[in-house]
Order: C-alpha cells, then sequence, then structure tokens
C-alpha cells in the first residue's frame, strides 16, 4: 500500500513535531478521526502530562487530552528516533526574532537535522511554522537530503501555514481552511489528501513559497491595520475624541471598511514577528519594505505610549512613576488564554520596572510567570481584593478577561489606565479612567 493509499484509509500514522498550542489541537483532530498518532516533544514535563491524559494548556481541556489518551491511539514521545515510524511528520515548532529582529530559524534546522537522522522512504514531512518564502526547498529540503534519500522521489515536503487562534468561540482547527503548497505535484496532493481528513476546506496553492507568503500577508495585513488605528488613537486622545467610538461608527459602512481596534501592543506567536521574516528576506532582492517596518515600528512603541498615559494620570494626583505602586491586569497576550508568547504586558512590566514603579500583576490564567524568550521576571498572580485593588496608585487593564468585574475594579480603583476600553459600558467612576 502507497502513502496516499493509506492516508486515504486512514492508516498512515502521523507525527507532530511540537505539542503546543498549533501541534496539540491538530494532533487532537487526526485522532477524532482515526488516524494513529505519534507526539513528539523536548519537553519532558509536557510529554509526562499528555501520557497521564492531563492538559497543560488552559483552553485544552483534560478530558480531550484522556479521550485521546484513553482512544489507544495517541502517544507522546521524546524520542525522536520514533519519527521513522511517522508516515506523516508535521512540524509545528517555534519561529522567534533573534535580539536584532531577525529571523531565528534555529528550530527548523535543529528539527529537520533530527528528522534526517530516521527520515525513510515513503515519507511525507510537512512544514507549518510561520517563515520567509523559500525556508522549505531552501532550508529543509537540503538537511533532509543529508539522509541520502531524494526530495519529491524517496521522500515527499510541503509547507502548510497553521492559522491556529487560541480560544477562539467561532473558528477551531477544524473548521479554519488550510493553505497548502508544494513544489511537486504529488507531495502536494500527498498533503491536500492528508488535510482533507481533519480541516474542513484545503486551498492548494502552486509551491511550498507562495504558501509560506499568504502566511505573511495574513499577518502583515493585520498587523499593519493595528498599526494605523494605534496611530489614529494618539491623535485622536490628543484631539478629545474616543477611537474606539470612531471605529465602531466606521464599522457600520456595510462596504470598503473592516474594524480594527488599538491595544498596549502587539502579542501572540505570528503578528509581531512575521512582518521581519519578510522584510529580512526582501533584502536578498534589494526590496525595502518600508510600509511593513513603519507598522512594526508604530506598534512596538504602544507598549512607552501607555506608559507615559500612566505617567499623566499619576501626575493629575501629583505622583510621579518613580514609587507608584502599579497593577498590572491580564499578561496573556489576548483575551481568556494563558499564553505569554510576544505579550505586551510582559513590556509594561518591563518599562515600568525601569522608571522605578512597583509592579504587580493579576492574571487569572497564568498564576505565575515563567522565563520567556526576553523576560525572567518570578512574579505570581496577586490576588483581586477590594482592599489589594485601591492598595495601588494605578491599575492598568492590560488583557480584558471575561472574568473580571469592571464594576468593582473600577469602584476600588485610584486610577484605571484603560489600554483595551473594558471599561466603556461603565457609568459610575468615569472621572478614574484614562484611555490609553
Amino acid at each position: 500500500m502507497n502513502l496516499l493509499e493509506k492516508i486515504n484509509n486512514h492508516q498512515a500514522v502521523v507525527g507532530v513535531v511540537g505539542l503546543g498550542y498549533v501541534g496539540l489541537p491538530l494532533i487532537l483532530e487526526f485522532i477524532r478521526e482515526k488516524f494513529l498518532t505519534i507526539g513528539f516533544d523536548i519537553d519532558t514535563n509536557k510529554v509526562d502530562l499528555l501520557n497521564k491524559g492531563e492538559s497543560y494548556i488552559k483552553h485544552i481541556p483534560t478530558e480531550k487530552i484522556k479521550n485521546a489518551k484513553d482512544s489507544g491511539l495517541f502517544q507522546a514521545t521524546s524520542d525522536f528516533s520514533r519519527l521513522s515510524e511517522a508516515d506523516c511528520i508535521l512540524v509545528c515548532v517555534p519561529t522567534p526574532l533573534n535580539k536584532y529582529r531577525e529571523p531565528d530559524i534555529s528550530y527548523i534546522e535543529i528539527t529537520s537535522n533530527t528528522i534526517s537522522k530516521f527520515l525513510r522512504k515513503e515519507q511525507l514531512v510537512i512544514l507549518e511554522s510561520s517563515t520567509f518564502p523559500g525556508t522549505t526547498e531552501e532550508v529543509m529540503l537540503p538537511i533532509l537530503e543529508k539522509s541520502g534519500l531524494k526530495c519529491h522521489k524517496d521522500f515527499y515536503l510541503a509547507f502548510s501555514p497553521e492559522r491556529e487562534d487560541p480560544n477562539n468561540p467561532d473558528f477551531t482547527t477544524r473548521t479554519i481552511p488550510k493553505v497548502v503548497g508544494a513544489n511537486d505535484s504529488y507531495s502536494l496532493e500527498l498533503t491536500k489528501s492528508l488535510y482533507d481528513k481533519v480541516i474542513v476546506s484545503t486551498v492548494p496553492v502552486s509551491s511550498s513559497q507562495a504558501a509560506e507568503a499568504t502566511k505573511l500577508l495574513e499577518n502583515i495585513f493585520r498587523s499593519v491595520n493595528i498599526a494605523l488605528v494605534n496611530e489614529m488613537k494618539i491623535i485622536l486622545q490628543r484631539m478629545g475624541i474616543d477611537i474606539w467610538e470612531v471605529v465602531d461608527a466606521a464599522a457600520t459602512k456595510p462596504f470598503g471598511f473592516m474594524p480594527f481596534y488599538p491595544g498596549p501592543g502587539l502579542g501572540g506567536h505570528c503578528i509581531p514577528i512575521d512582518p521581519f521574516y519578510l522584510t529580512w528576506k526582501a533584502r536578498e532582492f534589494d526590496v525595502s519594505t518600508r510600509f511593513i517596518e513603519l507598522a512594526g515600528e508604530v506598534n512596538t512603541d504602544m507598549p512607552y505610549y501607555v506608559v507615559q498615559r500612566v505617567g499623566e494620570a499619576l501626575n493629575e494626583v501629583e505622583k510621579s512613576i518613580k514609587g507608584s505602586k502599579v497593577l498590572i491586569l491580564g499578561m496573556s497576550y489576548k483575551k481568556n488564554i494563558d499564553d505569554l508568547r510576544e505579550s505586551p504586558s510582559l513590556k509594561l512590566m518591563d518599562i515600568l520596572g525601569e522608571k522605578g514603579a512597583s509592579v504587580d500583576y493579576n492574571d487569572p490564567y497564568i498564576p505565575e510567570l515563567w522565563e520567556t524568550r526576553k523576560y525572567r521576571f518570578n512574579n505570581k498572580s496577586v490576588e483581586l481584593t477590594p482592599e489589594n485593588i485601591s492598595s495601588y496608585d494605578a491599575v492598568i487593564v492590560s488583557t480584558d478577561h471575561a472574568l473580571y468585574d469592571w464594576e468593582s475594579i473600577v469602584e476600588h480603583a485610584k486610577i484605571i489606565v484603560d489600554t483595551r476600553n473594558a471599561t466603556k459600558y461603565l457609568k459610575n467612576h468615569r472621572e478614574k479612567i484614562y484611555k490609553a
């Protein structure tokens, strides 16, 4: 039985490398369709939890992991020699930026080298990590061919960008259409057939480079438009005009406008990072990406603008940032999840600390901060009692979790700096609220 027949008969073994916010939901979809799966991760703690049937991601219930384990269709492992058991290997590893805001594809390179040691004939390798156009063919392919096997002949290679939006109530891994691209017609057919089994719709494109560029365009589009409303926010705040009111009013136009909303900065694994992947690659072709870079500058500056507004709010009560106690509400990069990646709340904590403030945080999804790529905070979430809230000189709304009782928070806070318009429906104590 060839690989295409195995896929179409649900007899292909699916291996997923990287069991985080992208890889774990994906593997659960394959289990749902009765594929035998193997999850690979270098983090032995994650592996142990999964093999016990426990979840470590807040919005993925433990019950789902337990059901996956009990089905007999799933095993997690840190033994990468078992890659040879998988017919299809999906690579979902991080692609951050280095300190110079240049692509760091070391995780892709390391994973590719590992796969090459155990690669066999009739295997399909699919990269899902967001990256610059050409990574699949120019970086992964030659590393995988160190195995002595020929790509698109002995084994197959493709790119399919992840489109995961953690805890989105309207769209899931299964219901978000999947772009697939490969530089060989059979590799593309295999990839499309595989995802057709678990995703509502697949969108084939002509090459892996086109698929890679698709992912970047999606997130550059969002980055640029968010930068636009962030810049509008600063302008309109000076004019005494509420940006959120303006966006909501503009959104009533049934054509030619799509609402984007300002915030304290960009967070998550894609939007703050992906634009710089294209900027870096464009240099190879002597192309300047001024528009993309300008948007990046605007969004990167937003935490500094928020701190400026905190300073202005404290100044109204004859206080300075230095020596003040500040509470940040929400550390995750968006509401109702436990994901810290690139969260602007971390930057806010860093800037305020450098300016001499004593900074605490509360986040119902993140009981304590862990080391990230940039920061090594060891803070723990403080309890959100009326007494605690009233003890701070300023409270910053950085992430508007649905669990927060805004009326109580505003009632007991001395000053509220609201970066998310979370307090828009409140009628009482509005004199305490400063928009940022």
